[in-house]
């Protein structure tokens, strides 16, 4: 990452924390993702060679420049779907340079996950209303490819509890192993087996 992409995604993060704490209403807060989940997770898009990336959940467009400065390593890009209009988001990412690197989706995601093919993502990152994802299964573990990894962001807080049951259908599956990592709010990483279990 060079250091003007760098600079622009420091400002966005800083400007990101002085705007979620003018807002008491959460579902207005933009919730980036922390950078030092942002790190791993960019590092994942290249460990498994990811080319198509879903993103759901967009807000300013922060997670999707980590995601496609990763995805140029990869000949990919980012898909990031949203509810919410995401004017926002476009324009960082025109200031980020990334902008051919990332289409942006106005829908309901797990409608949009509902419609995609099997085995169609290479890397899947969850970033929205997390009570939502229950509702969800099982086409966030239905439309990775074998050898995909499922990313889930606030797992650790700042409610854990409400991803309690999402993430324990995650480790129930055992097309899935995963693993939550301490950055952040909680970053958990489920990589799809290349070959599913037998019985």
């Amino acid at each position: 990452m060079d250091a003007k992409l760098r600079e622009l995604l420091d400002e966005l993060h800083a400007e990101g924390l002085t705007y979620d704490a003018a807002q008491s209403d959460r579902l207005l807060r933009r919730r980036n993702l922390e950078p030092d989940a942002a790190q791993p997770l960019a590092m994942a898009v290249r460990m498994v060679g990811a080319r198509r990336i879903v993103e759901i959940g967009t807000s300013n467009g922060y997670s999707a420049i980590w995601l496609a400065d990763a995805a140029r390593d990869t000949d990919g890009a980012v898909i990031s779907v949203d509810t919410e209009a995401v004017d926002e988001a476009a324009a960082n990412l025109e200031a980020s340079g990334l902008a051919d690197r990332v289409e942006l989706v106005r829908a309901d995601g797990g409608r949009y996950l509902a419609e995609l093919p099997d085995g169609d993502v290479d890397l899947l990152f969850l970033d929205a209303e997390r009570t939502e994802y229950v509702g969800w299964w099982p086409d966030p573990v239905r439309v990775l490819r074998p050898g995909g990894v499922l990313a889930i962001d606030n797992v650790l807080a700042p409610s854990p509890e409400e991803l309690t049951e999402f993430l324990g259908l995650v480790a129930a599956d055992d097309r899935l192993s995963g693993v939550t990592i301490d950055v952040g709010k909680g970053l958990h990483l489920a990589w799809r087996r290349t070959v599913d279990p037998v019985g």
